[in-house]
């Protein structure tokens, strides 16, 4: 692995004037900062491509920061993918996050033309050549549709195999699992960066439904606790910034080639974060 640490921001297209609004709140606030790049999320099933596109060309023109759009194949068609990519290629993005993808109600089980992210993977390549750096999805926690946790790695192997440059996890409060995860990845050969994604905790209900829909585990202590809170949003954020702030401390001094924070639009909690693990200086300074 590199020794150069990759700090990352994930924003969401927004479908709405109010929800446009606090993106901008949240672009002011977050890209001063300098992150090494921002991703931009794609709605299940291809459901948000042209918000998608808008906010990545917006993200582009305007903020120079380099942009990362999230691309999936479930649902997608070789044609409408090889479109997409001559899209974001005449924007001069030169990074993507290829995904699997979710199937959006009412979609049933018929995934297109493409099973599986290492097929995205390999069809970008073919398409494209070397021209994007390639994120992929691992799971720490293990996948929730995967057959077992060999299953799981052995899918990630292949996304590397494919050609892969690099991996973003998703969110996890179990700093052992990710470690383990990265010690099983090395072990069947694996030397792309694993970056580990981290999710702000502002919000218990939220928490828990995002967590239930992906198979994130939130530690029984730590659920208890969040639940103690109520009403008591303040208090219930203070202590969720200092149960993320603890696991990106041992993330970092464990060897993690980085974080990606999921934003969730919202900047207060990711710009606290970031200045308290010392991160303010601009990207070209870190190490």
């Amino acid at each position: 692995m590199s020794s150069a640490r990759s700090f990352s921001f994930e924003f969401f297209p927004p479908r709405s004037d109010e929800a446009a609004a606090r993106l901008a709140e949240a672009r002011r606030a977050l890209l001063p900062l300098r992150p090494g790049y921002v991703s931009v999320t794609f709605g299940a099933g291809g459901s948000t491509r042209d918000l998608t596109l808008d906010t990545v060309a917006t993200l582009q023109r305007q903020d120079g920061v380099p942009v990362a759009p999230h691309i999936s194949c479930v649902g997608a068609t070789a044609a409408s993918l090889r479109e997409l990519l001559d899209a974001y290629r005449a924007l001069g993005i030169r990074r993507l996050v290829a995904l699997r993808g979710d199937l959006p109600s009412g979609m049933g089980d018929t995934p297109g033309e493409f099973r599986y992210a290492s097929d995205l993977v390999a069809f970008i390549r073919r398409q494209t050549g070397d021209w994007f750096h390639l994120e992929v999805a691992a799971y720490p926690e293990v996948h929730p549709q995967a057959r077992s946790a060999r299953a799981d790695l052995d899918a990630f192997v292949r996304k590397v195999q494919a050609g892969a440059n690099g991996a973003i996890t998703q969110y996890f409060f179990n700093a052992d699992a990710y470690f383990r995860f990265c010690d099983a990845a090395a072990a069947a050969g694996v030397a792309v960066p694993i970056i580990p994604g981290v999710m702000p905790i502002t919000n218990y209900t939220q928490l828990a439904r995002f967590s239930a829909a992906c198979g994130a585990e939130i530690p029984r202590w730590l659920a208890r606790r969040l639940e103690d809170y109520g009403d008591d949003l303040d208090g219930l954020r203070a202590f969720g910034l200092d149960v993320t702030l603890a696991l990106c401390r041992r993330l970092l001094e464990g060897g993690a080639p980085g974080i990606h924070f999921y934003t969730l639009n919202r900047a207060e909690p990711t710009a606290t974060l970031w200045q308290a693990l010392g991160l303010g200086q601009p990207a070209h300074q870190r190490a």
